[in-house]
């Protein structure tokens, strides 16, 4: 089976949950992960920070190099890419992972929270991905990989939280576009979301703690990660693809490991645009 040993990994957002997860998971096979995330200090509401998420990462077997990012920032992204690339040779595989939400109305959504959503959301992946594009140029199998939903214009998907729904759709707009622009350049770009809710911290600040036991676990997005992460990037690029249904192509249909103890499949709170 195809893994990710040697390879090296630029994870936006990887303090925690699901970026720090697939970072993690990659970690297992021996990859260098780079933990781009904002969180130096410890945060009052959110556990982890740059440097807990490194020693997680360099337990679970690969090797670490946690950097203050904020994706917002081009000289910042592009120091990082640099200092990545430096460390360990070059850059593999760029994740897309940071993202901000609020799941608020039109009429209940102040422009600051507005721009957080679109600076962090659509301008981050799309700055990352640009200053990643010359380093993957030189990867043997290289791949983008955005956490952003399938594209379904539903309006039900908007009506709710329009700003939110427009941040996303423009990670997953990045995805349709560079995986057509840079096709012949070999770089995949794919998307990845989950089915159901995950248990994350951002989700019990929405919810609140008691959601998160209806919620699956990050570890059934990471393994979906490897799973698109490890394909043929010359073969596998433009696919908007669900946590379950890319474990499913490989054969795994029991996703009970994914559950909290004493929660039946039916229990699972449904994610967005699904």
């Amino acid at each position: 089976m195809a893994n990710l040993a040697g390879k090296t990994l630029f994870i936006t957002g990887a303090s925690r949950g699901i970026g720090l997860a697939i970072g993690k998971r990659a970690a297992e096979d021996g990859a260098n992960i780079v933990i781009a995330a904002k969180t130096a200090e410890p945060h009052p509401k959110l556990k982890g920070t740059i440097y807990t998420a490194a020693e997680e990462i360099e337990a679970a077997g690969g090797k670490a190099l946690p950097l203050v990012v904020d994706v917002r920032e081009e000289e910042i992204v592009e120091n990082a890419m640099e200092m990545a690339a430096e460390t360990f040779g070059g850059i593999d595989i760029l994740v897309n992972n940071a993202s901000a939400i609020s799941l608020t109305n039109t009429l209940h959504t102040p422009m600051k929270r507005y721009d957080l959503m679109h600076q962090i959301n659509v301008r981050g992946t799309y700055l990352c991905s640009q200053k990643a594009i010359p380093y993957l140029k030189k990867a043997d199998n290289p791949h983008v990989l955005n956490l952003s939903p399938p594209l379904n214009f539903e309006a039900r998907w908007f009506k709710p939280h329009v700003a939110y729904s427009i941040a996303k759709y423009g990670m997953s707009l990045c995805v349709l576009g560079m995986a057509e622009e840079f096709r012949k350049a070999g770089i995949a770009f794919n998307a990845l979301w989950p089915r159901t809710a995950i248990d994350t911290a951002a989700m019990d600040m929405i919810g609140g703690g008691q959601v998160s036991k209806n919620c699956r676990m990050p570890e059934i997005m990471s393994d979906a990660a490897h799973v698109i992460l490890t394909k043929d990037a010359k073969e596998f690029s433009g696919n908007f693809c669900i946590d379950d249904e890319i474990l499913e192509s490989i054969g795994v249909t029991d996703l009970s490991r994914y559950r909290h103890e004493g929660i039946k499949e039916e229990e699972l709170l449904p994610d967005f645009f699904v």
